[in-house]
């Protein structure tokens, strides 16, 4: 988590939604913080300010709720923005990366131009669960060449432990921990 009682004023505009999407699911609903217009700046200034001057080239993110942060987040920094997206909605060649879920697979796909070997990147993303959707991401720009420097969340589910297991060796931040 980001030791910063900044935080805090975030924490407290995120919504328990209880059986959602599913019965026994409490779903941290992001909007209500999505809808003010100082907490909305406050997470974009804390999600960029851990790679301000870092040599930062893109920030890839991952559908969907990833790409309200991470553009704000490029804009930030001054940095290129990479959306990663499921298969099928890219319109150019593109990698793709399957990975497992907790209730079965997925993948998603990232333009194979989009980064190369002198583009250093950071993931921003909304939440960070299991962590099969960020490896999956580090792995598509690893397989285009990219150092990747870390990554960003606004919300972690700390129990689950997937920056632990999936991220094992990248620097990432996470806003707010459950």
């Amino acid at each position: 988590m980001i030791p910063d009682d900044r935080a805090l004023v975030l924490k407290a505009m995120i919504r328990d939604v209880p059986d959602f999407p599913k019965p026994g699911i409490v779903f941290k609903d992001i909007t209500p913080m999505l809808a003010d217009a100082r907490c909305l700046g406050l997470s974009i200034d804390l999600l960029s300010e851990p790679w301000i001057g870092k040599g930062v080239t893109h920030v890839l993110a991952i559908e969907s709720r990833g790409f309200i942060f991470g553009a704000a987040v490029a804009a930030r920094l001054g940095v290129g923005f990479v959306p990663i997206r499921k298969p099928g909605k890219l319109p150019s060649a593109a990698s793709r990366v399957s990975y497992d879920l907790e209730y079965g697979s997925d993948a998603i796909e990232m333009h194979v131009d989009a980064v190369n070997r002198s583009s250093r990147v950071i993931l921003v993303d909304d939440l960070i669960a299991t962590g099969g959707t960020a490896a999956a991401a580090v792995e598509l720009a690893r397989g285009s060449g990219a150092i990747v420097m870390g990554a960003s969340f606004v919300i972690e589910l700390a129990f689950l432990e997937g920056r632990a297991r999936k991220l094992r060796g990248i620097q990432s931040n996470s806003l707010i921990v459950y």
